[in-house]
């Protein structure tokens, strides 16, 4: 299944099991990075998709993505939002990141946050901004961490 197609049947499969939930959309979707980025628009069952911290966001993320290995797909990462959920919160995130970054550079002390792995990559893609700061994750699974610190003159 080539990338056009693989864009194609995650958007379907997707349609289709929110359609199980009496959940009737159309979903939008592109492809970034070899990520299909798929967008749920807003429906009085939002908290329902999106769960407890996410849960089944990731969840439904996952069975997407599993199809596409099942069926052999060029491309199988795939990102669900769910009424611009992930965005706002990354926008959050992002604005968290601002403020931890002008505390590293005022302090000189490196601070360390555990976070997902989409919050941490928010953060790198903020402190890039920064020639000053460097971040790094360390750690395996849950127990990955982001680092911020200043880059030593």
């Amino acid at each position: 299944m080539n990338k056009d197609e693989a864009i194609r049947y995650a958007t379907k499969f997707l349609e289709d099991l929110l359609s199980f939930f009496g959940i009737n959309v159309a979903v939008d979707s592109t492809c970034e990075d070899d990520v299909i980025q798929l967008e749920v628009p807003s429906t009085s069952l939002n908290s329902l998709l999106i769960g407890r911290n996410a849960d089944n966001l990731r969840s439904l993320q996952y069975i997407v993505s599993q199809a596409l290995v099942a069926h052999g797909a060029e491309i199988t990462r795939v990102n669900v939002d769910v009424a611009d959920y992930k965005r706002a919160r990354a926008d959050r995130i992002a604005e968290k990141a601002e403020g931890w970054i002008a505390k590293v550079r005022k302090t000189g002390e490196p601070m360390t946050l555990e976070l997902n792995a989409a919050d941490r990559r928010v953060v790198h893609k903020v402190a890039q901004d920064y020639s000053d700061i460097e971040t790094h994750s360390e750690g395996e699974g849950r127990e990955r961490h982001l680092i911020i610190s200043k880059i030593a003159e």
